[in-house]
């Protein structure tokens, strides 16, 4: 790491040495690392910093190298660093705190606080019970707190996802019928009246808990933007959970998000209104996801029987 980024962290945290520590993990498509600095003469041990260095040339595990996916992964570093420089949660739906950016040519930096060190230094790649309701809780606590707030600097439609933002993956598609539908499934989500931020990557990989596994902490805020909440919801459960899981325990899980998410929003809010609106979306958000599967990765393990399922309910409802 530079000289000039090791002192940037040392001013950030007003500490005297750093040591550069092990590399956490490395961007996707060799975009960069995610690295630990280890400090001293401060009241933090370490930090975590994401450095965003874009390659001459990217080296995409799928082959998807285009310029336009250069150009969405740059912006989604600049909407992660907007994100958190300027938002910010409460302890029930807690992110890393950012201590400073910096941007020099096709080099980021963006320096957050270490999540290990504040208690959340598990990663969980199989959850039971206990850790999906606590990232539930977390998501229906972020969409409470950004419930009605328009997505300022962030992706205007969040979601790595998103229909516009993906044509190569559509046109890539082999499912006529979804194929022709997709933009009525996008703009059906987009014509929410409930709207509010998701975090758009809410997959198990990015919640760290804590030991007992009944807190947790989120990361990885490249495609945070607005939108209908279930969206995030329908990531999430489709993350952590086979088909068989899904159909035996999606309703229920359903029901404790929205019982969570009830007693966090605003009381002037039609949460009866929302809750509807909201659960009427679920196959809706499901079925965009399917189809972003479908051109991206037609043989990956989560296009399955579940998702053919409400797949078939959507298009059944959009012939009606």
């Amino acid at each position: 790491m530079k000289q000039e980024y090791q002192d940037l962290v040392l001013r950030a945290c007003g500490a005297s040495s750093v040591r550069v520590g092990a590399k956490i993990q490395t961007l996707w498509s060799g975009y960069g690392e995610i690295v630990r600095l280890h400090l001293e003469g401060c009241d933090r041990p370490s930090v975590v910093v994401k450095h965003v260095k874009f390659p001459e040339e990217a080296e995409h595990p799928g082959g998807w190298n285009t310029n336009r996916s250069h150009a969405r992964k740059v912006r989604s570093y600049q909407v992660e660093t907007h994100w958190y420089q300027n938002y910010s949660t409460n302890q029930s739906c807690r992110i890393p705190a950012c201590l400073a950016t910096c941007s020099h040519g096709d080099e980021m930096l963006i320096v957050l606080e270490d999540l290990d060190a504040a208690g959340f230094n598990q990663r969980r790649t199989s959850v039971k019970d206990k850790e999906i309701k606590a990232c539930l809780s977390w998501l229906a606590h972020f969409h409470a707190v950004f419930l009605g707030v328009a997505p300022e600097g962030l992706w205007p439609v969040g979601t790595y996802w998103h229909l516009e933002t993906r044509p190569d993956e559509l046109e890539a598609m082999d499912d006529a019928q979804l194929k022709a539908v997709a933009g009525d499934v996008d703009r059906i989500l987009s014509e929410c009246r409930f709207k509010t931020i998701v975090h758009g990557d809410a997959k198990l990989a990015n919640f760290c808990f804590s030991p007992s596994g009944q807190d947790v902490a989120a990361v990885d805020f490249q495609y945070v933007g607005g939108g209908c909440g279930i969206k995030d919801i329908v990531y999430f459960l489709g993350s952590c959970m086979e088909e068989r899981e899904c159909e035996k325990r999606v309703p229920g899980l359903l029901d404790y998000y929205f019982t969570e998410l009830k007693l966090f929003v605003n009381k002037d809010i039609d949460f009866r209104a929302l809750e509807t609106e909201w659960r009427e979306m679920f196959a809706f958000a499901w079925t965009d996801f399917h189809r972003f599967l479908l051109g991206r990765m037609p043989g990956h393990w989560k296009i399955n029987r579940y998702s053919k399922q409400l797949t078939k309910e959507v298009l059944r409802k959009l012939k009606q």
